[in-house]
């Protein structure tokens, strides 16, 4: 067996090439002189006599003689302070890791492990997080038997949001992908030192998440954030977390673009209703590890929370996406003093207008806005009258909702494409605000106030807790579901109007799995993103109707443990009334 020979970056050069290269050498060192190659040859009064030149007339007596080595000096740039712009550059990186690295962690967390009643647990290959390792891989439930807990490994990174300056605590930033279903949470430093770390809250609808460390022995270092508007496509971008397990790493490229949005709260269920806005992307290297890692600047401030890759292999491919530090700092806040981050809701689902949707709607090809594809009921939008698509049409032979209001501007703001809505909601807006749409309704310009209302809660029931003295523990169904919606009815061949809850995930073993409750098993796409689709939707508990996830969490926590419940659901179209027994968590 022949054995691996790596080759150095770089090549060698065969010596019979030697003067080839050579001249081309003299050549290219002319090319890129000031001045042409004749003043260059005035400069130098004898090519023969250039140490180590051979003219042709030569070749036969240097055949006869060694060949003369050329030493070549490549020439420096040295700026007014002594150094090159190479070591100026080495330096800004080096100072940019001492600055930074102190507030960089890494963070351990063990999982339970939980699973669809056929034993699939929901992978995501484009978020960084690093790999998990099962004590004992799941199985499907058998015979209705509870099954033995599952739990899971996993690494990420962090960074020092605040701190007590007398170091008896600190809050520690991290993505929501990577303690999400922790029941143990470790916080190791830059020196080593590993705490216990407690989590404050969580928002994955932005994908972040706030642990706490108390009593870690030294004082911490809190990062610098930038300044608003500050971050500009070009800019130098530096990553510093824990990919791969290997700690304390930094990679370093330029911001690629800014103002993409990813699919939010794609954690526990897969499915996906919102989007993140104003993500940078960066070519810095991110993988397995570096998610909830701080992407900063050239001075070591924060740009971003690095949280996803776009890749095929599962590592890096050149495109790394973060969360922006305005978004960071809006949700933070929020999270340390109240748990949890209330997100501006207006219930609509937008699309870029297109040339053809503008031509199918009899519209100048050159309008520009988002069109309102679907409109939740009870939404704001809902209550505001706003009109969603009510005509499919079929361009270059896809399906696509035409007909809706086309909206153009919000409180004066231009709307180009649909991201401008989603990210000025975000960004400029807060719950109970009231906002003024410009929107074009067959053809005609209107102005609809409409005020906005708090983002519905998407969570699952297996976790919502119990109300009652009488409860030891929170009361448990074990599902994970989110609220149905006008594209998920289409798909499922429900009225347009029809409400609920749709479980996309049955834990095995759980009071649902036992009830014969099931979840989602077809994946469909809609609006770009992936969705679950095909199991029961609750439509009532107890009698008491059940329309947002919202619903089911207020009936959850005022329900015990030992509880028995008559649950609604549609299956495949039709009603059914099963009988569950609440449990305690496990």
């Amino acid at each position: 067996m022949k054995s691996k020979i790596f080759q150095p970056a770089g090549y060698i050069m065969h010596s019979k090439h030697f003067v080839i290269s050579l001249i081309v050498l003299i050549a290219s060192l002319s090319l890129t002189a000031c001045g042409s190659f004749a003043s260059l040859a005035n400069r130098i009064p004898s090519l023969g006599q250039a140490a180590g030149a051979i003219l042709p007339a030569q070749v036969g007596q240097a055949a006869a003689t060694a060949l003369p080595v050329m030493t070549v000096e490549s020439p420096k740039i040295v700026t007014s302070s002594g150094t090159t712009p190479l070591s100026a550059y080495e330096s800004a990186l080096e100072s940019i890791y001492a600055q930074v690295s102190p507030s960089v962690v890494s963070i351990h967390v063990v999982q339970a492990q939980t699973g669809t009643s056929g034993g699939q647990g929901f992978q995501h290959p484009s978020v960084p997080g690093f790999p998990n390792f099962f004590n004992n891989p799941g199985q499907g439930n058998n015979n209705n038997q509870p099954a033995t807990p599952q739990y899971s490994q996993a690494l990420g990174s962090g960074f020092v949001w605040s701190a007590d300056p007398q170091g008896t605590y600190g809050y520690i930033v991290t993505n929501n992908h990577v303690i999400d279903g922790a029941t143990q949470i470790e916080v190791k430093f830059v020196d080593g030192t590993t705490v216990p770390a407690k989590l404050v809250g969580a928002d994955p609808d932005s994908d972040l998440a706030v642990v706490k460390v108390d009593n870690p022995g030294f004082a911490l270092t809190p990062i610098t954030l930038s300044a608003p508007g500050s971050v500009k496509v070009g800019q130098i971008a530096v990553a510093i977390g824990n990919p791969f397990g290997l700690e304390n790493t930094m990679t370093v490229g330029i911001v690629s673009a800014l103002g993409r949005s990813l699919p939010a709260g794609e954690g526990t269920s897969g499915a996906s209703s919102y989007s993140i806005p104003d993500i940078i992307q960066t070519d810095a290297s991110i993988n397995p590890g570096n998610s909830g890692g701080p992407l900063v600047d050239d001075m070591g401030a924060l740009i971003g929370v690095n949280s996803a890759i776009e890749t095929n292999s599962g590592s890096n491919s050149g495109v790394g996406f973060a969360i922006p530090a305005t978004i960071v700092s809006k949700v933070v806040p929020g999270l340390i003093q109240n748990g949890k981050y209330e997100h501006s809701y207006l219930g609509v689902t937008i699309v870029t207008m297109t040339p053809d949707l503008a031509r199918a709607m009899n519209l100048p090809a050159t309008q520009r806005g988002a069109l309102i594809a679907g409109i939740q009921p009870g939404s704001p939008a809902d209550q505001a009258n706003l009109h969603g698509s009510a005509k499919q049409v079929s361009i270059n032979g896809q399906d696509a909702q035409v007909g809706g209001d086309v909206i153009t501007a919000i409180d004066g703001s231009p709307v180009k494409v649909n991201e401008d809505v989603i990210a000025y909601l975000a960004d400029q807006t807060s719950v109970g605000q009231k906002v003024t749409l410009n929107i074009l309704r067959d053809g005609q310009e209107q102005s609809v106030q409409v005020t906005l209302q708090a983002r519905p809660i998407k969570t699952t029931a297996a976790a919502t807790q119990s109300s009652s003295s009488n409860s030891s523990a929170p009361a448990y169904l074990g599902i994970a579901g989110q609220a149905l919606t006008a594209e998920i009815n289409k798909e499922m061949n429900l009225p347009s109007t029809q409400t609920g809850v749709l479980i996309e995930n049955v834990q095995s073993g759980s009071p649902a799995d036992q009830a014969g409750l099931q979840g989602s098993f077809k994946p469909v796409q809609i609006n770009g993103q992936r969705v679950l689709i095909g199991g029961d939707v609750i439509t009532a508990m107890d009698g008491n109707a059940i329309a947002t996830f919202n619903d089911l969490q207020n009936f959850m926590q005022n329900a015990q443990s030992g509880q028995q419940v008559k649950i609604t659901i549609l299956r495949d179209g039709k009603e059914q009334t099963v009988t569950a027994t609440l449990a305690q968590h496990p």
